[in-house]
Formats: structure tokens, sequence, C-alpha cells
């Protein structure tokens, strides 16, 4: 289930920054993200951009040598319209 993937990705705190950042700067690439992480690898932070991009949650375009981040906020649209406005008063 799609959704399930969403919570998965949002559940950690490490992708629900790279998620701020993106929202802050759209279309970083790697480098840039890496900066808001110093205590982690570049592949540590590549492993949470995929999980973040197999949610839906960004999507990636590769300019040269250079890969850009984009964020795609549908999937939390999405769960906002299901799970939380329903109990909003």
């Amino acid at each position: 289930m799609e959704t399930d993937k969403t919570f998965k990705a949002l559940a950690d705190a490490n992708r629900r920054l790279l998620l701020d950042h993106l929202f802050q700067e759209d279309g970083q690439t790697l480098s840039q993200l890496c900066e808001y992480l110093p205590e982690m690898t570049r592949y540590g932070v590549m492993k949470h951009l995929g999980v973040l991009e197999d949610a839906g949650l960004i999507s990636t375009r590769k300019v040269g040598r250079e890969m850009f981040h984009y964020l795609d906020a549908v999937p939390i649209q999405l769960i906002y319209d299901r799970w939380v406005c329903k109990f909003a008063l």
C-alpha cells in the first residue's frame, strides 16, 4: 500500500529534515542535502533519499552530472485528506 510507504518514510527524523530543507529550497543536489546531515555519510543520505523517492515524496531530475531532488507533497496531502481532515473541528 502506498500510504504505508509514506508513513514509513515520514517516521524517520532525518528524512523529515531532508523534506523540510527541500520545502525551503526545492531542487537541491545530494551534496547540498548532505550539508544538513553532517554526521551521516553520503551513502546514508542517498539511502534516505531512496526511501523518500520510493514513497513518492521526492522526485529527481538529472542535469549533466548532477541529480536534483524535488519535493512532491501529494502523498502528504493524501494522508491529510484521509486521516487528519476528518478529525479537524
